[in-house]
């Protein structure tokens, strides 16, 4: 039987990925952090692009959502508005989010920002991002002396 050393960074790296998949997979946890950060999100890859489902019920106008790319970050964040027509002491439960919302996840793949395009239908914000053309990597040439 191998001995392995202690190593207490390898603790630490395995308690931040379990606490990353528990935010990621638990869609209430963010409203403890940030307010709204529920948003589920699928990402899925095609042959030239990267599609993302967003579900955001309740958006009144483009206005209410921006999108941006960063390298590989997609940031979703915006604004869900209270019904108007009804005051606070009317309220028996009030369960759904109200106010401002972002939510930013890592893209597997370099995204050429010029080509994305958005729709909204049915509560669900459909992104498609094109992939960068090509392979990004470069072989660097090691020079020995």
């Amino acid at each position: 039987m191998p001995l392995i050393p202690y190593d207490p960074i390898r603790q630490i790296d395995a308690l931040r990925r379990n606490l990353d998949r528990f935010f990621d997979e638990w869609p209430l946890a963010g409203r403890f952090m940030d307010g709204a950060n529920f948003n589920r999100i699928d990402l899925y890859e095609t042959g030239n692009e990267l599609v993302a489902l967003c579900e955001v019920p309740g958006l009144e106008s483009k206005e209410d959502v921006e999108i941006a790319v960063d390298q590989q970050t997609l940031t979703i964040s915006g604004r869900l508005k209270a019904p108007e027509h009804v005051k606070e002491e009317q309220y028996h439960r009030r369960e759904r989010f109200t106010g401002k919302f972002t939510r930013s996840i890592t893209l597997p793949v370099p995204v050429a920002s010029e080509g994305i395009t958005a729709s909204y239908r049915n509560g669900i914000l459909e992104i498609h991002m094109p992939k960068l053309g090509g392979d990004q990597r470069r072989r660097i040439d090691v020079q020995f002396h």
